[in-house]
């Protein structure tokens, strides 16, 4: 059975509804990064952190897997499929997706501010709680902040999915741009006689030595061409 790695980003959720960061009118247009996604602000204003990522779970709560999802699940009957994301939602879970890496961390979780990257003090929220405090705590005592990779702070899942990508046959980066690093930099992981396909509807600074095709639709179309193509 031949490997298949997705990279996904933003992208493939906005169908869903989940609002971009990067995009025009994103979350990045309303907010300063500092100030919500870094450590930073965590500390210099806590409450401002703990509401923007109570809504962004309540924006979750209301959001459904779109045809693209789906799709990327369903290849599993045929391929061995890992999953590669950016996206701090559960879409990909939702959908029925199996073997996944969250680069950015999971909006349904919380952890440690002191040891933010224990596995022991990782905690899922129970379904339909999409509310914390600042006053929270985690396992070990110290407050309990979203278990997010901020800004400025090292990507711990990144060499697991390199080594992913290294034993692709089949690379496909959809609904990200591969202007953020580190995330952009797995494709030159990829072997050199893996295919690599990038769906994006207006890809730009695609990598000229690597030979990807592009497929310029959105998420859903660009998958369904795929999986003809495939």
């Amino acid at each position: 059975m031949q490997k298949l790695v997705f990279l996904t980003g933003a992208g493939i959720s906005a169908e869903s509804g989940i609002t971009t960061f990067r995009d025009s009118g994103g979350l990045w247009e309303q907010y300063r990064v500092e100030d919500v996604a870094s450590i930073d602000g965590y500390y210099r204003d806590p409450q401002l952190v703990t509401n923007f990522y109570n809504e962004r779970r309540r924006q979750l709560q209301d959001a459904q897997p779109n045809e693209a999802h789906k799709l990327v699940a369903q290849l599993e009957a045929k391929y061995d499929v890992c999953v590669v994301t950016q996206n701090v939602d559960d879409l990909h879970e939702r959908a029925g997706s199996t073997n996944i890496i969250h680069l950015h961390g999971e909006l349904r979780k919380i952890t440690s501010s002191r040891n933010p990257n224990d596995p022991s003090q990782i905690e899922t929220l129970p379904p339909g709680k999409s509310i914390t405090y600042p006053d929270d705590r985690a396992r070990d005592g110290s407050p309990a902040r979203p278990f997010i990779v901020w800004f400025g702070e090292p990507v711990p899942m990144i060499e697991a999915a390199a080594r992913q990508v290294a034993e692709a046959d089949i690379m496909v980066v959809v609904g990200t741009s591969l202007n953020v690093y580190p995330a952009a930099g797995l494709v030159n992981y990829a072997r050199t006689d893996a295919h690599i396909y990038l769906i994006d509807p207006s890809p730009t600074n695609v990598p000229q030595y690597l030979n990807i095709h592009v497929i310029a639709k959105k998420a859903s179309e660009g998958m369904r061409q795929l999986c003809n193509e495939l």
